[in-house]
């Protein structure tokens, strides 16, 4: 199928209908103007892939001023517009000053059909290519309104989590070197995300790697590139995450996952800002923001001399120490809000909140797994409730999670509430959370185990 829009503007009709008669063969429309005063008008109906303008018309012989004229208004209108001039009065300085005034090419009368054909055909990909970047800003526009938030996706207003985001403000707009440590599942690469996108840094890349996932054959071909040739499957060359985030932040997941040997190859990257890429001999400049995270113990690490020393020093200029979930208590149920907003309006759920006894069962939980599992917990629970609000009997926990329960009846206490709450407690874990059939085997109504979980925050 012939596709392509193009408007050929020239006050010669016989060079009009010509170059229609050739141009309609290859190309889905051909427009025709003989005035170009009603360019205005025909832009604002109509958008075409390439405008094929006549320098000189009526008012004008040869200067070509009226064609430079006409350029500057439709680049006015469409600054994304493909423009090819056309003229019988050519010079090569009035090419020069066409192509510097805006033009995509510039095109001699009488032309020859096949150099027509490629210029034109060159101007409509040349004009494809111009789409498809004004699409990648206008996504990266609306990704930046997206994160208009200071610290997007980050919830917490807890004193340990009002001290990370002071830290966070105080090192963004500086290039040190950051290393954010914590807990599986504390948000370690949300709280790297948050310094690149507040720092200098924030329109370059944020490339992230996984060191945990690296092998140690592949580790240099990831993180320096490799050339063609270089090892049996390296079949083309490949920019490693150094060169992709030349400019901008590198972010490496998992460092205290390296060998003694991978050390070694990191820190010398790091020290000469310089890479070669496996096969190569050519060396590279780098300029990146290097974060790095980890949930190993690295300083117990530097004495039993499982981690460089000197590795530590070079990463970690800043550190940022995530809390656990557990010490930010009081982000609980901000953050289960968050979550069940986000899940309820993902799956199409009409759930709009948890119940108190709820909310009272998830702050007593320990959360093991961190913000990642009161996640997946909110998630596992939107998707299987059949009610509106969030019930207990909604979120299950694996007893092995919890803690050592200290409570276990004990005959030596006749404690009525202790001994009321452990019971209704074991009862529950009976029944994987089904309040129902707890609330029968323990003889009472549903709404009277309610007050009780509520009251026992159970």
């Amino acid at each position: 199928m012939k596709t392509g829009r193009i408007l050929i503007i020239d006050d010669n009709e016989d060079l009009l209908k010509a170059a229609r008669i050739f141009l309609k063969r290859h190309f889905g429309q051909i427009d025709l103007e003989k005035d170009p005063t009603l360019i205005p008008d025909l832009l604002k109906n109509e958008s075409y892939d390439v405008i094929l303008l006549d320098m000189n018309f009526t008012q004008d012989v040869n200067s070509g001023q009226e064609g430079f004229h006409w350029l500057d208004k439709i680049l006015e209108i469409d600054p994304s517009a493909v423009v090819v001039l056309i003229t019988a009065f050519g010079s090569v300085d009035m090419a020069v000053r066409a192509i510097k005034a805006g033009a995509t090419d510039f095109v001699m009368k009488p032309w020859e059909n096949e150099k027509l054909l490629a210029t034109m055909l060159s101007a409509i990909k040349l004009r494809s290519s111009k789409a498809e970047v004004q699409q990648l800003k206008d996504q990266q526009e609306l990704m930046r309104e997206e994160l208009d938030h200071k610290f997007k996706d980050i919830i917490g207003q807890s004193q340990a989590m009002i001290k990370v985001f002071d830290t966070i403000d105080r090192v963004a707009g500086t290039d040190a070197n950051v290393l954010v440590l914590g807990e599986n599942g504390t948000g370690k690469e949300l709280i790297a995300r948050a310094i690149h996108r507040n720092s200098n840094r924030a329109e370059k890349p944020f490339v992230t790697v996984d060191l945990g996932a690296i092998t140690e054959t592949l580790f240099e071909s990831e993180l320096f590139g490799h050339v063609r040739g270089a090892f049996t499957d390296a079949k083309t060359d490949r920019a490693g995450r150094f060169e992709v985030a030349n400019g901008g932040t590198l972010f490496l997941d998992e460092i205290g996952n390296l060998s003694p040997a991978l050390q070694a190859k990191l820190l010398t990257a790091l020290q000469n800002k310089r890479i070669s890429r496996v096969g190569s001999n050519k060396v590279l400049d780098v300029d990146i923001r290097l974060i790095c995270a980890t949930n190993m113990p690295l300083y117990e690490m530097v004495q039993k001399g499982e981690f460089r020393q000197d590795l530590l020093y070079r990463i970690n200029t800043i550190e940022v120490t995530l809390p656990s979930l557990k010490e930010r208590h009081e982000d609980i149920r901000l953050l289960a809000e968050h979550y069940l907003e986000q899940f309820a309006k993902k799956y199409n759920k009409d759930i709009y909140k948890f119940s108190e006894a709820t909310i009272k069962r998830l702050e007593k939980y320990h959360w093991p797994g961190n913000v990642r599992e009161l996640q997946h917990a909110v998630e596992r629970a939107v998707i299987m409730s059949r009610d509106n609000i969030l019930q207990p009997e909604d979120f299950f926990f694996n007893s092995s999670n919890q803690p050592k329960d200290q409570s276990e009846i004990n005959l030596e206490q006749y404690n009525l509430e202790d001994v009321e709450r452990i019971l209704i407690r074991k009862v529950l874990a009976k029944h994987n959370g089904n309040i129902t059939h707890a609330a029968q085997e323990l003889g009472l109504t549903r709404s009277s185990l309610y007050r009780r979980l509520e009251k026992y925050g159970l």
